[in-house]
């Protein structure tokens, strides 16, 4: 486990890459050191024997009456290759044809050179590297001394030394590639392990910081909810991932709690919603019950009043399955707006006047202050009509008997603003953020209208639907006031 651990290990896998570039470097360094020390070997040779050739003919006329002089040119070459065994000597004619030439060995492949590099070197004296071709080894290449050989005003050839016999060239090949080879690997795998160690230390603090970010992941995923990157230690690259990585988190983590507080609403609102259906239906159940039993016992009387009993619980039944049904579409944004103009100040008169008889069995007193000239606006009907009747049905229920409900309806600037306040208990400062909350109740009068606990929660949904905010005040013993505002169209 450990080793597959170390295996999938991100400090590792780098430090792996890290030593095999190391190799190749090492390798490629090698190389061109080889090469680099090969070519100075030669360009040395070339600048330092650049004038043999020119030093021969002073010694030496190879062509005597536009002939090769054979018997001159052998002795001092011989003479020469006896100081400098590495000397080849060639007599090259105008067009590059091979003469004579005198070697240690007669393997001479070639009948004739390319002359260019030969003009080349002796157009730069000598100063520069120029390769030229090997006569005993077609297609390679070497360096060389070379002169041109005139006899009054004629071009009668050229002198071509090559300063690198094949043997020789074998010999300090093999020298150099043994001195470098050890040179090379010594210097290498100190440098290796120097750089290695360096590295791995480099990796380890370059590391350091994503191995934070990787272990946070880890807690992380092991339900550590409240694990995050610390950014003040991060820089770069790595502070925007941690940023991004708590911000995440805190998202995830607001998520689940919204979850939660969804799951314990659910649960709140099954059992509300049980215990709502639960009491109509046993008051119904319950009388039905007792009129069958009595049947022939009830007096007139007696039956009408069970039969309007069973017909309250049946409507309190009725509205509450409404209000589940109509706050679960505004819940799922089932419902689309359906704007179009319309006066609100008739709106809200008519409702007043539908509540005016549930009022007065209370003797409360209904004023109402709506202005009749009034711009229109636009918004919902139907939906805007539930949250007028809602505020009213709320305010009545609790309003004490003998108590006021004041209705206002006025034009604030370019907004016509809709007010609802009743007298009564008011409502504690604690209760007043979760008012809108579903089967949210302060207290426990009761009206000819029973609610259900859904009324005003469906008006915060409505109303935020139309993208309108509701303000609610209130103060203990004395009032509560809801108002409301529609721009104008």
């Amino acid at each position: 486990m450990e080793t597959k651990n170390i295996g999938k290990s991100l400090y590792w896998r780098i430090s792996a890459s890290f030593l095999l570039l190391l190799l190749l470097l090492g390798l490629a360094y090698i190389l061109i050191t080889a090469f680099a020390a090969n070519r100075y070997f030669k360009e040395t040779t070339q600048r330092l024997n650049s004038h043999v050739a020119e030093s021969m003919l002073l010694e030496v006329n190879p062509f005597v009456d536009g002939k090769v002089n054979k018997e001159a040119l052998g002795k001092i070459m011989h003479s020469m290759m006896a100081v400098n065994p590495s000397l080849e000597v060639y007599l090259i004619d105008p067009n590059g044809e091979i003469l004579s030439f005198v070697v240690l060995d007669k393997k001479v492949k070639l009948n004739a050179i390319d002359l260019e590099p030969v003009k080349e070197f002796i157009n730069y004296k000598g100063e520069n590297y120029i390769l030229g071709d090997d006569p005993r080894n077609p297609g390679e290449k070497t360096i060389f001394s070379a002169t041109e050989v005139i006899e009054n005003g004629n071009l009668l050839g050229y002198v071509y030394m090559v300063l690198v016999s094949e043997k020789y060239e074998n010999v300090t090949t093999a020298l150099l590639s043994s001195y470098w080879l050890r040179v090379g690997t010594n210097a290498f795998i100190l440098t290796l392990l120097a750089a290695f160690a360096i590295g791995l230390v480099l990796i380890w603090i370059v590391t350091k910081n994503l191995r934070i970010v990787i272990n946070t992941f880890r807690k992380f995923e092991d339900g550590d909810h409240l694990a995050r990157i610390p950014e003040n230690k991060m820089k770069g690259e790595m502070a925007i991932l941690s940023r991004n990585f708590n911000n995440m988190a805190d998202t995830i983590l607001q998520n689940i709690d919204e979850l939660k507080q969804v799951d314990s609403l659910r649960r709140e609102l099954i059992a509300n919603v049980s215990h709502d259906l639960r009491s109509p239906l046993a008051v119904i159940h319950g009388y039905i019950e007792t009129m069958m039993i009595k049947e022939d016992n009830l007096s007139p009387e007696e039956r009408k009043k069970y039969l309007q009993i069973i017909l309250d619980g049946s409507i309190r039944l009725k509205n509450l399955v409404a209000d589940l049904f109509e706050l679960s579409k505004l819940d799922a944004k089932q419902i689309n707006l359906k704007k179009e103009k319309l006066f609100l100040n008739e709106l809200v008169a008519d409702a007043a006047q539908h509540y005016q008889v549930f009022a007065e069995k209370k003797h409360i007193t209904i004023n109402s202050d709506i202005s009749e000239s009034l711009p229109m606006v636009e918004a919902d009907i139907s939906l805007m009509e539930r949250v007028i009747q809602n505020l009213l049905s709320n305010a009545i229920q609790y309003t004490p008997e003998n108590g006021q409900v004041k209705i206002n309806v006025l034009q604030n600037a370019n907004e016509i603003e809709v007010g609802v306040e009743n007298s009564g208990a008011g409502i504690p400062e604690k209760d007043l953020p979760h008012i809108f909350d579903r089967y949210y109740k302060v207290g426990k009068e009761k009206s000819g209208i029973e609610g259900t606990g859904l009324g005003l929660a469906i008006v915060k949904k409505i109303l935020d639907l139309h993208q309108i905010p509701i303000q609610v005040k209130s103060k203990v013993n004395e009032f509560t006031s809801f108002r409301f505002a529609i721009p104008i169209n």
